[in-house]
């Protein structure tokens, strides 16, 4: 018999939502929504175009300010933050916007060192060390840090945005459509790398995407934005759920068809 699970605690979460109000002038997009995210997990966020997925991901790291409601990370309060403490949670934390959001006049290994000058003393030669490794660690050549971003493929883009992510070791990432624009195999490519990532770096990842094959690759557990609120569970679960836009978005033929090849 297996032992029973222990009750999540507070240190078993990374983020926590409470109350969250989003609203651009009347237009309300999240309303007082909750949401944790559990330390370890990968968390995929799905939802129509225009539910706020990108929008709540930005709240979350300061790049959105909430109407109001509570955001914690890592058990710190984000609104009214100061600068010294958002430092201290934006160390802890690597960002992959959509398509790597690359600087396009520097090197792939310059990119990757943006962080550490901002953040960092390094002399150039720990900084150049630590690129190299960074961009073994998502399986790119070391010869790719040499190149401009306009030089590499979508795939091989997405890897050096995440290479850059994970510049200063961070214990949560966030990716923003990570797949977006990629073929059915660098996308599937892609999926392996965060699980693997996960495994071996206990990363927490919270990953907004529209790809159903990312969903059931990767994802432990989806957060549905729909109709201003948020629904949370497994796949397993969500897909007996009543809401028309989630019947339609997992029992629908592309979505019987991504989750038939589980």
């Amino acid at each position: 018999m297996s032992a029973p699970q222990k009750p999540n605690t507070k240190d078993d979460v990374v983020i926590r939502i409470r109350g969250l109000v989003n609203a651009f002038g009347d237009r309300i997009i999240h309303d007082h929504i909750d949401l944790d995210v559990m330390r370890g997990e990968v968390l995929g966020v799905v939802g129509g175009s225009g539910a706020g997925k990108s929008v709540l991901l930005r709240s979350i790291v300061g790049l959105n300010h909430p109407r109001s409601g509570s955001i914690k990370v890592f058990g710190q309060e984000t609104a009214g933050i100061d600068a010294e403490d958002m430092r201290g949670l934006q160390l802890r934390w690597g960002v992959l916007f959509q398509d790597g959001a690359l600087f396009s006049s520097q090197t792939v290994a310059e990119n990757i060192q943006v962080p550490l000058r901002r953040w960092t003393d390094m002399s150039q030669g720990l900084m150049d060390e630590i690129a190299a490794v960074k961009l073994a660690l998502v399986g790119l050549p070391k010869e790719a840090g040499t190149l401009l971003p306009s030089e590499l493929s979508g795939g091989m883009r997405k890897r050096a945005g995440l290479a850059r992510a994970l510049a200063l070791d961070p214990e949560l990432l966030f990716l923003d459509e990570p797949t977006s624009g990629l073929d059915p195999i660098a996308a599937a490519m892609f999926d392996q790398l965060v699980n693997d990532l996960k495994a071996s770096l206990g990363l927490t990842v919270f990953m907004v995407t529209h790809d159903l094959d990312s969903l059931r690759d990767a994802a432990d557990r989806v957060a549905v934005l729909v109709n201003r609120k948020i629904k949370t569970g497994t796949i397993a679960e969500l897909v007996h759920d009543p809401d028309p836009w989630i019947q339609e978005y997992f029992s629908g033929v592309r979505g019987r068809a991504a989750l038939s090849s589980a």
